[in-house]
This record gives structure tokens, C-alpha cells and sequence, in this order.
């Protein structure tokens, strides 16, 4: 006899469908599995197995065939598990076959129970665009299932005899209604009013979330660069639903969405340690996973101790900062995932950390220096928007009773610039300042006639390149949107050219 039950599967950010076709014949008693299935899925025939036994039903005495169609992609992952008992049941007489407007997906345990797998959302997208009408996930997925939204309906599914029972109409589930999206924006936050002094660094900062900007921040240790970084997030503005079901169609795969969780409502920050290696940070694997830098998508990506990476793992991030999106290809097939970041580092001056301290002297030779520097590249530097110098605190400043301004302050006055840039970008697919392609920057990005003097002049003394040219561009739009003027003017040009100079200081003579 056969059967066939709809699943679904995912290959980097993609679902796609999958019919599970059984087949009970004639013959000795034989499990084969084809459709390209990877380990885990070969292995679903002895967890289908035991768990057909101890919900105390029969395995078929024959051979028992499965296909996984369609048969030219490469099905990976325990999530088979569930739709092939079904299929099994189905072939072999012990139930009638699953209605063909519903889909099924999940991990089996050995005494019949549905555990949760990865990827479960971007699979509901997918069969939402197919038409299905009814998705049976483990109960672990199905908040996460039910954001697909439109008119699919979810069922938690704890063990296989609920569905059994479901099917039968003995014990019907209850569907899983989509959770309402309320973005979180402080819960947990750090906040900037724990910052003391650091008035520079402090608005660079605002400038770097009011316009999306990337920034590195240079100084001696102890001086709050990770300090500031850590904080940068809650002054950021509040996810979109569509940037928070893409952030957690990334979570989904990279199977890093918390337990029970339905969207992901806080802007991602990631810091990974300088020993990640390059496919780490930028994804890979033999199927296409995930890197940091995509998990940080629509978020922020601290990169503490910036020389002390890879260097190959930091020249990847070179495209991806350009482009916002990572490409991985493997023979299997490309995959692209997103990654429109904040990128925030920190750096010591050398390697001692003290080169240019007004109080402590450098024990460095001009050789170690070079070479500490060299580590970061210029094209790489070329990329990043803002360049910091954050100085050593005076002792006043650290014992002063009055606290710094706080994230909610500031955060008001990001959320005003971007509001400026939503309005200014309406019909485009431009989330703000520093998403602007270079047809854009020319349209949107006027200079008055001062402040396109004072922009040639530093272009000249800098030696700037296109792309540094393009970005003090960007970031004179953004400081124009902080202080509610429409024109880009000298004075905003003065300042965003300030935070160019640093390379030429540390970098210049190298």
C-alpha cells in the first residue's frame, strides 16, 4: 500500500516542501529511506520504530519504503520523523491517510514524543505561500510557527498519539493563535547614565544609531569602550515586525531561538571572541549556516579587541558590511543570508594599550606598533563610518555624584532622526542614513556651498577615498537629522569629517 504526507524542510532561509511518500509491500522486513536524507535523517528509521512500538501499535512485517520528494535536494535534520510514522501508519492500514491541506513536521524520542526542531518559522512561511491550511509542529515550535500569520493554522503537538487522536477525531487539538508583537526595547538594557564623562565618544555614538552607522572606538584600557558598545542597543529604535521576523527566521535555523519564543523583539547584540574563526563570523558549514554577523542582523556586532581577530576573518566582513548581506556557496547550492549591522569595535592604540596616554608611558617599539596596527586593514577601516578616540577618565569625572544622560534620553532623539529618514526614504528600501546606495547619497545628501568648501578641503588634506567620500556624506545627513535641519550645512560637515582623522593618525605613517 502507499501513502504520501506533506512535510516541509529548510536549506538556509528557505523552506521548501517535501512529500513523504511510503510504500508497504511484499518482501523481507526492510527499511529503506531515499530522497538524499543526510545521518539524521537515515536515523529516523530507528527512532520511528521504537516509537511505533511504544505507542503500542505494529510495525509493518514487510518491506517499508520511504522517498523524501523531491529528490534533488538534500533533506537534512531530525524534523522528518513525525511525518514518516505517519506515512508508515497510513501505508500499512493502521490509519487513514492525512488530509493533503496539512503538513507535518517533527523529532520523534523513542517513546513516541514530538521535540522541537530548528527552522520551524521559515517552514510555516513556506507553507503559508503553498496554500496548506493546517501545520502540526512540536509544541516547542508552535509559537514560533504561529507568526507565519495569514490563514494557517498551528497545532502544538506534544506526542505522535495527539495527532493520531486529532486525525481521528477522539481528542481534537487546540490551535495556537499568533502572539501579539510588542518590540522590547529596555527590558535588561544596560544604560548609558552609568557612563561617566566621555562626551565625545557619547555622541558619536548617538550619531552611529541615529544613522546606522558603523564605529570603532581607539583608547587605552579602562577607558569605557566596551562599556559604551554594551549600552548601544538601548538606544537604538524599536524593531519593525518584518525586521523581527527576519532576525528570527535567522535565530530559527541557527537553532538559537529560546524555547517557547514566538518573534524575536529586542535588537540582537552579538560580541564573539577573537578566536572565531572566519566561516564562524561570516557562516558556512556543509549545509549553509549562519554566521555572527547575520545573527546580529538589524542589530549590533561588538567586535572587542579588533586586532587581535583573524585577519582572514576580519577581511570577510568586507563584503558583507558593503552589500548587508553574506553569500556562502557550496556545491549543494548558494545561500544568502542578511546582514544589515551596526558594526561597533574597540582597539587599543598598541599592544601594551597605552601608546599616546597623557599619564602612562608606552612600552612599545615603533615596529610592535606597526605591526599591532597592521592587523586592521585600510580597506576594512574604510568601511567603518565613525572613528573614536575615547581618552582616559580624570578622577572627577569617575567620582562625581551626578550620572550620565540616559539611554531614554538619548534613544528619543534617535527615534526623532529616524523618523526624518522614514519619511525622507518613504517607497524606498532604505532603512536609514547608512543604507544609502551612491545614486542616493547624490539625491539626498545636497551640500550648501560652505560646507561643500569645507568637504573638498578635507578630501584633499585626507587623501579620502570614493567610498570614505560617500560615507562623511552619510554621516553629515545624519548629523543634519539630529539637529532638525533639512540642508546639510558647514558645521555638520566639520564634525562628521573629525571622526575620519583618526586612521591618518594611528594609520597614517604606517
Amino acid at each position: 500500500m502507499f501513502a504520501k504526507v506533506n512535510s516541509l524542510g529548510v536549506y538556509a532561509l528557505r523552506g521548501f516542501c517535501v512529500g513523504v511518500e511510503a510504500d508497504v509491500g511484499g518482501g523481507m522486513p526492510q527499511f529503506t529511506l531515499v530522497g538524499l536524507p543526510d545521518n539524521a535523517v537515515r536515523e529516523a528509521s530507528d527512532r520511528v520504530r521504537s516509537a511505533v512500538k511504544n505507542l503500542g501499535l505494529n510495525w509493518p512485517s514487510s518491506r517499508v519504503t520511504i522517498n523524501l520528494a523531491p529528490g534533488d535536494i538534500r533533506k537534512t535534520g531530525p524534523v522528518y520523523d513525525l511525518p514518516v510514522l505517519l506515512a508508515v501508519l497510513a501505508a500499512s492500514g493502521q490509519m487513514d491517510a492525512p488530509p493533503q491541506d496539512a503538513a507535518f513536521f517533527g523529532e520523534l524520542s523513542l517513546d513516541g514524543g514530538v521535540r522541537g526542531v530548528a527552522g520551524a518559522l521559515p517552514m510555516a512561511i513556506e507553507a503559508r505561500a503553498q496554500g496548506l491550511r493546517r501545520l502540526f509542529v512540536p509544541a516547542d515550535n508552535a509559537a514560533e510557527a504561529a507568526a507565519a500569520g495569514g490563514e494557517l493554522t498551528v497545532y502544538p503537538v506534544h506526542t505522535a498519539r495527539d495527532v493520531l487522536l486529532h486525525l481521528r477525531g477522539e481528542a481534537p487539538l487546540t490551535p495556537v493563535d499568533p502572539a501579539p508583537f510588542l518590540p522590547d526595547e529596555v527590558s535588561g538594557v544596560l544604560d548609558f547614565s552609568d557612563v561617566r564623562g566621555q562626551p565625545a565618544a557619547r555622541r558619536a555614538m548617538e550619531i552611529a544609531a541615529a544613522g546606522g552607522h558603523n564605529i570603532l572606538l581607539i583608547g587605552a584600557p579602562g577607558t569605557g569602550k566596551s562599556m559604551l558598545a554594551k549600552r548601544l542597543p538601548g538606544i537604538l529604535p524599536p524593531l519593525t515586525r518584518q525586521e523581527a521576523v527576519e532576525t528570527t527566521k535567522i535565530y530559527s535555523v541557527a537553532g538559537q531561538l529560546p524555547r517557547g519564543a514566538h518573534l524575536i523583539t529586542r535588537r540582537p547584540f552579538r560580541a564573539p571572541h577573537h578566536s572565531v574563526s572566519a566561516a564562524g563570523l561570516a557562516g558556512g558549514g556543509t549545509v549553509p549556516r549562519p554566521g555572527e554577523v547575520s545573527l546580529a542582523h538589524n542589530g549590533v556586532l561588538f567586535l572587542d579587541e579588533l586586532p587581535e581577530f583573524r585577519r582572514d576573518a576580519l577581511e570577510i566582513l568586507r563584503q558583507p558590511l558593503e552589500d548587508g548581506v553574506v553569500t556562502v556557496s557550496r556545491v549543494a547550492g548558494t545561500a544568502a543570508f542578511p546582514c544589515s549591522i551596526l558594526l561597533a569595535a574597540a582597539m587599543n592604540p598598541c599592544p601594551c594599550g597605552y601608546y599616546g596616554h597623557p599619564t602612562r608611558a608606552c612600552t612599545c617599539s615603533p615596529g610592535a606598533i606597526a605591526r599591532y596596527l597592521q592587523r586592521v586593514s585600510g580597506p576594512l577601516l574604510d568601511r567603518i563610518d565613525l572613528h573614536v578616540e575615547v581618552a582616559p577618565l580624570a578622577y572627577d569625572e569617575l567620582a562625581g555624584s551626578t550620572p550620565g544622560e540616559s539611554s531614554a534620553d538619548i534613544r528619543a532623539r534617535v527615534r526623532a532622526a529616524r523618523a526624518v529618514q522614514q519619511a525622507r526614504y518613504a517607497g524606498l528600501d532604505v532603512p536609514c542614513n547608512a543604507r544609502l546606495t551612491g545614486a542616493q547619497v547624490r539625491t539626498f545628501c545636497a551640500l550648501e556651498p560652505d560646507a561643500d568648501r569645507v568637504l573638498r578641503g578635507a578630501f584633499d588634506r585626507l587623501g579620502l577615498s570614493a567610498r570614505a567620500y560617500d560615507r562623511v556624506l552619510k554621516v553629515s545627513r545624519t548629523i543634519a537629522d539630529l539637529a532638525g535641519s533639512e540642508r546639510i550645512e558647514a558645521a555638520h560637515v566639520f564634525e562628521a569629517v573629525q571622526y575620519r582623522s583618526l586612521d591618518r593618525k594611528y594609520w597614517g605613517d604606517q
